[in-house]
């Protein structure tokens, strides 16, 4: 298809259309981010949001979310349970700037929107690079009173918040992420 100029009179190619986005079923690795980032919505408000607000993870707190957070760090992650300042801008990171993007990507999933991609490829290099490393650094390598006495556990635990980003790195390695199955 091609297109006169106006004022010259001549030909210029049209420009290529857009192809159309697929239909959401039609994008199941969608759907699965669509599930577990609704998950990991719920887990920002438990995890996150009890330590940044200064809320005492103890076995006696009368707050449920807070004995949640002192089960799972007493048992596997001394680290979470030792909160040192570093971690509580992480976990604030988490709380008050991925979980407004967590359901900003949700809806962009569920949409087509296109325009979700750059700050998709954001969130996921500032999770593997200011997340991942320093805490599985301290979790794996650190001192030994912060280092998780059981890492398998650990990582059943916090290896997906790991994984699924790095493979929304990778969905969204081209332009237009929601015109293609992956």
């Amino acid at each position: 298809m091609s297109t006169v100029t106006s004022g010259t009179g001549q030909v210029a190619p049209a420009a290529p259309a857009t192809p159309a986005n697929l239909p959401l079923r039609k994008r199941p690795i969608d759907i699965f981010f669509l599930v577990i980032f609704s998950l990991f919505v719920v887990t920002c408000i438990i995890s996150d949001a009890i330590p940044t607000l200064g809320i005492p993870q103890t076995a006696t707190t009368t707050n449920i979310l807070a004995q949640w957070n002192y089960t799972y760090s007493s048992q596997y992650d001394p680290l979470y349970q030792a909160e040192p300042l570093w971690l509580r801008f992480i976990t604030g990171t988490s709380a008050f700037v991925y979980l407004p993007f967590y359901v900003l990507l949700i809806v962009c999933l569920v949409k087509g929107f296109n325009w979700i991609q750059l700050f998709a490829v954001i969130y996921a290099t500032m999770i593997i690079s200011l997340t991942a490393i320093p805490i599985f650094g301290v979790e794996f390598f650190g001192p030994v009173g912060e280092r998780t006495p059981h890492p398998i556990i650990f990582l059943l635990y916090n290896g997906p918040y790991v994984l699924v980003p790095l493979l929304l790195l990778i969905r969204m390695r081209k332009p237009l992420p929601f015109t293609r199955r992956f």
